[in-house]
């Protein structure tokens, strides 16, 4: 294993060390250790906290800033957060309008991030949840009970921050991150594994000629192990999947801040057709180049057109990755005016960063 660290235990505090010294916007916390605005708290607006483990850079501390989250919490690699860190950044970044948590679905994450729910609630913080589950590949998963969190969690973050920052309420803010959950949709493939730092090696063994398809985040299998014959087929492969699995019904765990409790409630996945338009994000998993991930968006637009979707905005680039793996995702976001509105408002991060 060749990787650009010193020592194995001390990656995750040197890497956050450089980011805040790279971006004095951001504020390094310790004891424990999480990252937010600089001029958190902010007086009179919703703030937003996101976090997971690390080695999906630059999600989710990368996305911290002005028209986004308030503040982030990282655990080790692959590693969720412990639910001190949770409380603690959310009481630092409270301005006394709330503290959405944004949680992708996996079960440590689910488990520290409601236990911390349950602490700021019990201390006074006007505090409620949105869970993404945007992975069409599989139902369960290693690290999941139902359908994972992936690169939609970023878009989310985008739009929720920028309605957070025009002066949303956090009811309202929950409520249109429950609705994007509902309309965005993604699937990766990865054409080499992950090498996590204090594993060595990587993750999985793929032959020269096969793809993992549906690969999770932190290498976990994904619908089934298939031949790589071309970026076409792989890519009309990935976008025939979205639309095919695209409308199922499931049931989410949410905070109910009115009642002080967990409520199981019923949420529909609505399937894209024609006629709709879409947010597009081409996602480098690790190691794919940029020049790559172009040949991949020209192609996803032409099996839009196609189908009679219009791509209206997009990204493509590195947002959600997996350490060094090689593969890359595509997520497919149905978008209407108020969408588009939000997206297009300033955001100003290390990661993302437009308008004025």
């Amino acid at each position: 294993m060749k990787k650009l660290i010193n020592r194995v235990e001390n990656v995750l505090s040197e890497q956050l060390s450089g980011l805040a010294k790279a971006h004095p916007e951001l504020k390094l916390h310790q004891d424990p250790v999480y990252v937010t605005r600089a001029d958190a708290p902010i007086a009179g607006k919703v703030a937003l906290l996101s976090g997971g483990g690390s080695g999906h850079e630059p999600m989710h501390c990368g996305f911290i800033g002005q028209g986004m989250l308030t503040g982030a919490c990282p655990g080790e690699i692959f590693t969720p957060p412990t639910p001190d860190k949770m409380y603690e950044c959310a009481m630092t970044i409270d301005g006394g309008e709330g503290v959405l948590l944004i949680i992708k679905n996996y079960t440590g994450d689910i488990l520290n991030f409601e236990t911390a729910t349950e602490l700021l609630h019990e201390g006074g913080v006007k505090v409620t949840t949105v869970v993404v589950d945007d992975d069409v590949a599989v139902k369960d998963s290693l690290y999941t009970a139902g359908r994972r969190g992936v690169a939609n969690t970023v878009l989310i973050e985008k739009l929720v921050g920028a309605a957070a920052e025009r002066g949303d309420s956090l009811e309202a803010c929950a409520e249109l991150g429950r609705k994007l959950n509902n309309v965005g949709l993604s699937i990766g493939i990865a054409l080499s594994a992950c090498t996590v730092p204090a594993a060595g090696i990587p993750s999985f063994e793929l032959q020269d000629d096969e793809m993992e398809f549906g690969v999770g985040i932190h290498g976990e299998p994904g619908i089934d192990r298939r031949s790589f014959t071309s970026l076409d087929n792989t890519v009309d492969e990935m976008f025939s999947t979205l639309l095919e699995n695209g409308n199922y019904s499931r049931t989410l765990r949410q905070w109910d801040r009115t009642k002080g409790n967990w409520q199981e409630v019923k949420q529909a996945k609505q399937a894209l057709q024609s006629g709709d338009k879409v947010i597009a994000m081409v996602n480098n998993l690790g190691t794919t180049p940029l020049s790559e991930l172009y040949a991949v968006y020209n192609r996803l637009e032409t099996c839009c057109q196609e189908a009679g979707i219009s791509i209206v905005r997009n990204l493509v680039g590195t947002w959600c990755t997996s350490l060094d793996m090689a593969g890359f995702s595509i997520t497919l976001l149905k978008a209407d005016e108020e969408t588009l509105a939000l997206w297009d408002a300033p955001v100003h991060t290390p990661a993302l960063n437009w308008g004025h």
